[in-house]
């Protein structure tokens, strides 16, 4: 079944150059890029991405990160696209990435930690209509 799913790319992997590398990946994989687009993300599209956080005490540091300069933004779409990036990109935090993933290769740290996936369909179409309309 084709899929569709949110992808971003941090300020981190931006700052660092590394867009080719991480979209090759998907690319490799078989994904489709059907959307790609390169420039910031506004304050209130990372208070409505990380609503779920809002309160907590890491959320003025997330969104601060987020808003702090360029990422990619992408849908990707293909077979089973939710399970195939999210292990593409390895766990959330580097240090616990395996060797291979997007995150064990090039993450440095859990708060800059590269890519930001979607973690389900319904979070995929939520996603995509934040930052596509």
């Amino acid at each position: 079944m084709t899929q569709k799913t949110y992808v971003m790319i941090k300020p981190d992997a931006v700052a660092r150059g590394l867009v080719g590398q991480i979209v090759a990946r998907f690319e490799a994989t078989g994904l489709t890029i059907e959307r790609m687009q390169h420039g910031m993300v506004t304050p209130q599209q990372a208070a409505a991405n990380y609503v779920e956080h809002e309160g907590k005490p890491f959320y003025a540091g997330l969104v601060e990160y987020i808003t702090s300069g360029p990422v990619v933004k992408m849908v990707l779409s293909g077979p089973s696209a939710v399970p195939v990036v999210r292990k593409l990109m390895g766990a959330t935090n580097p240090a616990d990435a395996a060797p291979g993933t997007i995150r064990g290769d090039f993450g440095l740290t859990l708060d800059a930690n590269i890519i930001h996936g979607s973690d389900s369909p319904e979070s995929a179409e939520r996603e995509i209509a934040i930052f596509f309309g």
